[in-house]
């Protein structure tokens, strides 16, 4: 199995996001997500800049796909989305099915991500004839659901989101700039005051959802570290952090060295002190925000 860094779904200053990646860069992470797939407004980084920071990266030895938009909204935005699946050079990780229909057209090979609704295994096998090599499962799916979908063997590889908040919707309506009561078209990029985004919580004061711009997430961290020795024995590829701040860096390489130094990989949830993990109630089958504890 790899470990794989998600694209990062937050709005920082392009300083800030250029010192992340440098640490990545010197990390073991072998696989690394990079571009825009939240917000085509937020425009600390330009395309040239991601472009920087993808060659910056396969020459620290990275394997880099470049994340599109997960809601394709104006020409501008498919133009846009046009020159990254032309890049010439890195693979594209396609967040709406206009990026699935380019690389199609251009006979490119793409990766699948989780926002896009693959709900059985006929559309993943037409998505593979399409060109897709990698699957990353949506969010709400279970682990019982997987092992039936990739029960025979299939010819593309299978991601799991593993650790980080979960991306649950997108909106055409952007809630932190409604938040600070600015309109969408005049949101001044409020969202880079909130790195992790911003929590939206009950009546009752209990944390419920976590507002990162136009994208709703979980309030609460998604871990499921302790099921890599699962994951393994189902057929999954790849286990992916999503970064949120330079500790998930570190969280990603103790992966990596771990899987490393685990001959069985079934000793490695016996023997990782993980503790209580949090809103992981999708990969076992229960409601999403649930906390399911491994005996």
């Amino acid at each position: 199995m790899k470990i794989s860094l998600g694209p990062l779904l937050y709005c920082w200053q392009k300083q800030q996001v250029a010192d992340f990646y440098q640490q990545v860069a010197a990390s073991q992470i072998p696989l690394v997500y990079l571009g825009e797939a939240v917000c085509s407004r937020r425009r600390e980084l330009k395309w040239g800049d991601y472009l920087e920071l993808a060659q910056m990266l396969k020459q620290a030895g990275k394997e880099v796909v470049l994340s599109t938009l997960a809601l394709i909204e104006a020409p501008s935005e498919y133009t846009e989305l046009k020159r990254q699946v032309d890049n010439g050079e890195f693979i594209v990780e396609a967040n709406d099915m206009a990026a699935v229909y380019l690389a199609k057209e251009r006979n490119l090979p793409f990766v699948c991500g989780a926002s896009i609704n693959n709900y059985n295994r006929a559309s993943l096998d037409i998505l593979q004839q399409f060109g897709m090599q990698r699957f990353v499962m949506p969010v709400e799916l279970s682990k019982a659901w997987l092992q039936q979908v990739i029960q025979e063997q299939p010819s593309f590889e299978v991601e799991v989101l593993g650790h980080g908040y979960l991306p649950l919707a997108h909106s055409a309506r952007c809630f932190t700039a409604r938040h600070k009561q600015l309109t969408k078209d005049h949101c001044e990029t409020v969202c880079r005051e909130y790195s992790k985004g911003l929590l939206a919580q009950t009546q009752e004061q209990q944390p419920l959802l976590r507002l990162n711009g136009i994208q709703t997430q979980s309030a609460s961290c998604l871990d499921l570290r302790s099921e890599i020795a699962a994951m393994t024995q189902i057929g999954v590829d790849v286990f992916r952090v999503s970064p949120s701040s330079l500790d998930c860096i570190t969280k990603a390489n103790a992966l990596v060295d771990t899987i490393q130094a685990t001959k069985n990989v079934q000793d490695f949830s016996m023997n990782s002190n993980l503790g209580i993990t949090q809103c992981n109630g999708y990969w076992f089958g229960e409601a999403g925000l649930a906390v399911h504890v491994n005996s």
